[in-house]
């Protein structure tokens, strides 16, 4: 009786931390996965980095980074000079000057403009332009590596929860045996054996919800890494994974050459690689500059021949620059760039292998866990079926507690896989989406 009454008690105290959970949970921020995704795209570290990388990229897209436009620059100087002087000129004589002080100040604008430099500053304004589209190509690709992480990291969250559900059921199932057990016992018709099998068997259950919400914590703090959060910050999230999702095979085959934000980027590096060739190509051209400018200078001396000197007025020059000889240097850096290029083309190949062998695998993948869920489904349904029953016969004492048991397993064991067959097929689902970049 005794024993009845602790168990009646421990339910009792169950219930109670069920309703304070409850309460505790409806007090807290719900986050549906299109929230999540928003904060992450907002507050994602590796999105903040690409997103600096691209506006880095754009900054340097310039005509003056390119070399196209002219430098200006102001330009003074001055110096002080105290020097003992003595010159012997041609006619015999010597001259002899003591503490000579030199004042001399000069000052300049001067416009500095390469006219003509082979067309190498046309050629690195298209690789800058280049440069800032791959850029762009690359935050894509981070946004949607984010978008496939996030998701997964959201319904994995589901996924453990509905886990503890899953353990939960059995928990009830366990405290049913014991209850039966401990009936049967007191009234002589039951095994003593029985009832400790179905103790063990409620402390295992026990343990395993421990562990499983420990196993939620982390997967809690993993989404909170990707959402920019504090790892300890606590939210509602959705208790179901939407399956909704039928891919059309053809579609996406013809698509992912054009839209795989990976293949789009080492396409993006061969234009790059073949305009950095082009540039290497323009050094065996000639450079011709411009130069203008108003100079002024200025000298004074306390003695000698000349005693104040000063030139004030513009001039104007230019310099031509052809090379002859580098010893080699424009030859080696043509061949560097033309075998850069070339890798950049196997790069580019690789990757279009890849992510289509990729893309081929995870339609396999979804295609077999959408028939896996479909057996499961119903299996998951016959399992539960069979628990039922077999906690009805052994309140009856036509089952024994090894049946009920075996039941118990088999119900646990195909909610486990059912779980994972949704969560499975998820996963397949986004991969497909960001492999051909659709949000």
């Amino acid at each position: 009786m005794r024993k009845t009454k602790t168990i009646s008690t421990l339910k009792i105290g169950t219930l109670c931390l069920l309703a304070f959970v409850s309460v505790t949970m409806q007090s807290q921020q719900k986050i549906s996965i299109d929230d999540a995704i928003k904060i992450a795209l907002k507050n994602n570290f590796d999105i903040l980095v690409a997103g600096n990388d691209a506006a880095i990229d754009k900054v340097n897209n310039t005509a003056g980074n390119a070399g196209m436009l002219p430098t200006i620059a102001i330009t003074g100087s001055g110096s002080y000079g105290l020097n003992d002087v003595y010159q012997k000129l041609s006619s015999g004589s010597d001259t002899n000057y003591s503490s000579v002080s030199t004042t001399a100040l000069s000052a300049s604008a001067q416009l500095s403009w390469n006219l003509y430099d082979g067309g190498k500053m046309f050629v690195t304004r298209n690789k800058l332009k280049e440069i800032q589209a791959l850029g762009e190509l690359q935050f894509r690709d981070k946004v949607m590596q984010t978008y496939y992480n996030v998701i997964a990291a959201y319904y994995d969250v589901v996924r453990q929860k509905q886990q503890l559900a899953s353990i939960n059921e059995s928990l009830n199932y366990n405290r049913d045996r014991v209850l039966i057990s401990q009936t049967g016992f007191n009234a002589g018709s039951a095994l003593k054996s029985d009832l400790l099998q179905a103790k063990i068997d409620l402390n295992v259950s026990t343990e395993s919800a421990i562990t499983q919400q420990f196993t939620i914590d982390e997967s809690l703090k993993t989404l909170n890494q990707l959402l920019g959060k504090n790892p300890d910050e606590v939210f509602q999230i959705s208790d179901s994974i939407p399956l909704n999702y039928s891919p059309d095979k053809a579609d996406l085959l013809q698509k992912i050459n054009s839209t795989n934000t990976s293949i789009l980027s080492f396409q993006k590096q061969i234009d790059i690689a073949q305009l950095a060739l082009k540039e290497s190509r323009t050094a065996y051209l000639p450079i011709f500059s411009f130069k203008a400018g108003y100079y002024a200078t200025q000298t004074v001396n306390s003695a000698g021949s000349t005693l104040n000197s000063s030139t004030v007025g513009p001039q104007v020059g230019g310099t031509l620059s052809i090379p002859v000889y580098s010893a080699g240097e424009n030859k080696r850096k043509e061949k560097v760039a033309r075998i850069q290029a070339q890798s950049a083309e196997y790069d580019l190949q690789n990757a279009k292998l890849q992510i289509n062998t990729l893309l081929l695998n995870t339609l396999t993948e979804f295609e077999n866990q959408q028939k896996l869920l479909k057996i499961e489904t119903e299996n998951n349904q016959l399992a539960k079926e069979n628990i039922q029953i077999s906690i009805d016969r052994l309140k009856h004492g036509q089952a024994t507690s090894l049946e009920v048991h075996q039941a118990q397993e088999d119900f646990v064991q195909s909610s486990t896989r059912l779980i994972n067959f949704r969560y499975n097929l998820k996963v397949a689902e986004t991969k497909l989406k960001q492999l051909v970049s659709i949000l």
